[in-house]
């Protein structure tokens, strides 16, 4: 959550501006109770969205936003996108005091050029400019008027007025323009207002406008963006992208033009057929075949972006692909596609939204909600889903990039909505068991065997197939909270399969484990597994609470003292069960050894805001267990 502080200046700034007279954008002329948590306020913003042909469109784009503190300036930043198919037409800027007085207009001179290209594209055409007048003097406007043209219609722009927290809004308009014979749709969320809806010669016109909204703070745990403030979606029935055509009326007919993209580009090269066949025909299991397939993919190709035109909806072909071995998570996925159908397997081309988290989704409105490729594998009584772009990932095993989502099965006959697994607490395991051999200055020589399994391991998973040995080392000699610690020695196995292990075993020497302070010792024995969440409480809380992720940590630790201390204070044992999760904690002392038992679940789910200060008690009591030390005193 982002802080929000108004110190007594700006309240006297605002004050003093009252009595000048200023411009149009002075911030004198804000309404104060729009400064009830906000670092900026959008004074004015109209979008305009003209539809021309159906492959031919306007965008224009007018804003004026006052910046109040530094926390804001994010909001000053211009970035426009633009490659093959949209194009900037112009962009104008002007910056202005806190009276309202222009201070500076934007040069074309002043406009940076820079590819949006990541790390992993080899080729695309994405671009954006750039601007920021990189005023510091507070409170201080801009205004910018931007256009571009575009040759296509697949995507509509949305209107979110509030896009970000702490930002109210004096004024919001947007404006849909359509020709006759071509339609749209819209989807209003969280009180979005109703449109106005005019006709002008040919053109039936839209028009939603939202006045003096109020900054919005998020809150722990919150759900969607969407979920909370006035928003309307949108998408197009028909659309044009490059010579191809679509209709985005319904799913099934979404994925007749998502197919059309990728129908003939499964053609393998001879050698490849050959291969396929080398590996697949002696074994009796399809699962087995999979495997075989899959694990030639990921030994013979690599994740590599190509962006270029209608390139960032249709994949290259699969001769392709065998070629040059790389490709984007289409161009891999349909070369899977491919070997399996050589094989005789069927399988489904697959549209997922991938982000950790990012689930939110509307089954009821077809657009393009998707920026990955996946492939889904019916089984007799199962499916097995494919991440084609890791080298390293098991079979049958989506992470939390893609795990419980809708996602678009595309085949000839078109599109339909399913879900990917759900990765939950029985799933999401964390076993450790865990010895520590104290001396009589504190130290602690520690031995960790521990098993992580699906969600628990994905780190792990990374770290081990992504990082050299000196930079795990160094990895693991930061990540546990221990005061003072060496790593001595680490090992890792992977069990690969549909819930994918990694197991781990551990030597650490920790300096002060213990605390020695006179005659007595101080020991907390939860070793490695601390929760450090505290959430503030909060009695205004407003929105639900969204957990996404379940999970199991069990912790089993024998802890092994100096002779001659005798208990002088033992933590009681806590037992929590909660709609949110379950804990426990145990301890028995047998001479100079303790026993330390540790269970923690977390349920995901959404929980009513009315409920948020007992999650918030939860996990205070959590974080208190978790710290509780034994005391012994040193036998006279």
């Amino acid at each position: 959550m982002k802080p929000v502080l108004f110190t007594a200046v700006y309240f006297i700034l605002f004050s003093s501006l009252a009595v000048a007279s200023g411009g149009e954008y002075a911030v004198s002329k804000i309404d104060t109770a729009l400064l009830k948590k906000a670092n900026a306020v959008k004074r004015f913003e109209q979008i305009e969205f003209n539809v021309i042909e159906l492959n031919k469109a306007r965008y224009y784009h007018t804003y004026v936003i006052t910046i109040l503190n530094d926390k804001a300036d994010h909001f000053a930043n211009l970035t426009e996108h633009y490659d093959r198919l949209q194009s900037v037409v112009s962009i104008e800027g002007i910056l202005y005091n806190a009276l309202g007085e222009k201070i500076k207009s934007l040069k074309k001179s002043d406009l940076q050029d820079r590819s949006a290209s990541g790390d992993n594209n080899l080729a695309d055409d994405d671009r954006l400019k750039f601007h920021n007048f990189y005023c510091k003097t507070y409170p201080y406007t801009i205004r910018y008027e931007v256009e571009l043209k575009l040759n296509y219609t697949m995507f509509y722009p949305g209107w979110i007025p509030v896009d970000d927290e702490h930002l109210a809004v004096e004024y919001s308009a947007m404006i849909v323009s359509m020709p006759e014979g071509i339609d749209f749709r819209y989807k209003a969320m969280c009180n979005a207002p109703a449109p106005v809806i005019s006709t002008e010669k040919t053109n039936r016109n839209y028009k939603w406008e939202l006045k003096n909204f109020l900054a919005v703070e998020e809150e722990y745990k919150s759900p969607s963006w969407y979920e909370m403030v006035p928003t309307v979606l949108m998408g197009p029935v028909q659309f044009q992208i490059e010579d191809y055509k679509g209709n985005m009326a319904t799913w099934q007919d979404y994925g007749k033009f998502v197919y059309a993209l990728k129908e003939g580009r499964d053609v393998l090269p001879d050698n490849i057929k050959a291969t396929v066949h080398a590996l697949t025909d002696g074994l009796k299991k399809t699962t087995d075949k999979i495997d075989a397939l899959y694990k030639l993919m990921q030994q013979n190709s690599r994740y590599i972006s190509v962006q270029l035109g209608i390139g960032g909806w249709q994949p290259f072909d699969a001769g392709y692909v065998a070629q040059k071995k790389y490709g984007d998570c289409k161009a891999l996925s349909n070369y899977m596609y491919a070997l399996l159908k050589e094989a005789g397997i069927k399988s489904f081309y697959t549209l997922v939204k991938s982000r950790p988290g990012n689930k939110f989704f509307m089954p009821d409105f077809p657009c393009s909600q998707f920026n990955h490729v996946i492939l889904s594998v019916p089984l007799d009584n199962d499916t097995m889903w494919l991440e084609c772009t890791s080298q390293t990932i098991a079979a049958g095993y989506l992470s939390d990039h893609t795990d419980d989502r809708y996602v678009l099965l595309v085949d000839e006959s078109g599109g339909r909505l399913v879900r990917t697994p759900r990765y939950d607490v029985n799933e999401n395991l964390q076993v450790r068991k865990i010895k520590v051999l104290i001396d009589e200055n504190g130290k602690g020589l520690v031995s960790v065997a521990a098993m992580y399994r699906a969600l628990q391991q994905d780190d792990l998973q990374h770290m081990i197939n992504g990082l050299s040995s000196e930079k795990v080392k160094e990895y693991l000699n930061e990540k546990f909270s221990l005061a003072s610690y060496e790593l001595l020695s680490y090992d890792y196995k992977e069990k690969k399969s549909a819930l994918p292990v990694v197991e781990e075993n551990l030597e650490i020497s920790a300096n002060n484990y213990a605390d020695v302070s006179g005659k007595r010792l101080f020991i907390v024995p939860n070793v490695l597994t601390r929760s450090s969440r505290k959430p503030a409480p909060d009695d205004n809380r407003k929105y639900d609470v969204a957990e996404y992720l379940g999970y199991r940590d069990i912790d089993s630790v024998e802890i092994k003292i100096p002779a001659g201390y005798k208990l002088e204070s033992l933590p009681k044992d806590v037992a929590l069960t909660t709609p949110f999760g379950k804990y426990t904690a145990t301890i028995k002392i047998t001479e100079n050894n303790i026993t330390y038992q540790r269970l923690m679940e977390q349920y995901s789910g959404r929980f009513a805001a009315a409920e948020y200060n007992k999650l918030v008690k939860f996990y205070e009591q959590i974080y208190k267990a978790d710290r509780a030390k034994i005391v012994f005193v040193k036998a006279l």
